[in-house]
């Protein structure tokens, strides 16, 4: 695991994170049906998305929100929200990671939406990805847990599955002691594996396990990365896409 950044460090990390967003939304085109991610990196995407709406640089675009937050945020900068009921294709997500490995494989979660924002993941034609680069790594896990998303019934054999995988899981909570909940009314429990050799036997794994409602791998996803570094913005699309 990685220490807390310093205040200088953050200080950057925040204005990296800005400039990814903005770059994010230069691909938009009006008429598209967007994703909208969720967290920090996330939100400056939807705050430059509103720029434009207001100053008439788009116009006709409507977002599906990857949680009940991002929502809240979209409503309240003027971004029309629609569901699924109304469009079940997007033309493009732009939403942030907690880690990238040289493949684009992700990890994602660390905002709580890790289900919904595979559910938008895997409905878009393209996936865009804003990151700074604290977030890239040679090995997904080096980094962060995974989180995985669990239904309150099931944590405790969960728990337990994840450590005979070799996985050090500790329940998400709250600042007043009590379980975080999704905006599905699930549980997370953040599951550190050390670097992760097999991403693909760990997700078979994950997957097939009652319970468990969604985990925080995101293998072969995103079309393409955006990279704010210090020296400049930097592209990425994935080999195969």
């Amino acid at each position: 695991m990685s220490g807390s950044p310093s205040p200088d460090q953050k200080k950057l990390q925040d204005r990296l994170k800005k400039e990814a967003g903005i770059s994010a939304v230069d691909l938009v085109r009006p008429g598209m049906v967007l994703g909208l991610g969720t967290g920090s990196t996330a939100k400056y995407a939807l705050e430059e998305i509103s720029r434009r709406l207001k100053d008439g640089r788009l116009s006709d675009i409507a977002g599906i929100p990857s949680s009940l937050e991002t929502e809240r945020t979209a409503r309240e900068l003027g971004i029309p929200v629609i569901t699924f009921d109304d469009k079940q294709e997007i033309d493009l997500t732009i939403d942030g990671a907690d880690e990238v490995d040289p493949g684009l494989n992700l990890i994602k979660g660390g905002g709580g939406a890790l289900l919904r924002e595979k559910v938008l993941a895997q409905s878009s034609r393209r996936n865009v990805m804003i990151v700074d680069e604290s977030k890239l790594s040679p090995m997904l896990g080096t980094h962060c847990p995974v989180p995985v998303e669990v239904i309150p019934f099931a944590w405790k054999p969960v728990a337990n599955f994840l450590r005979s995988l070799g996985g050090e899981p500790v329940l998400r909570m709250n600042q007043d002691g009590s379980p975080y909940a999704t905006d599905q009314n699930n549980y997370i429990i953040d599951c550190g594996f050390g670097p992760i050799p097999d991403l693909g036997e760990l997700a078979v794994k994950l997957g097939q396990k009652a319970g468990i409602a969604g985990y925080g791998l995101f293998i072969g996803t995103a079309s393409e990365i955006i990279v704010a570094t210090s020296h400049g913005i930097r592209y990425q699309k994935r080999k195969d896409s």
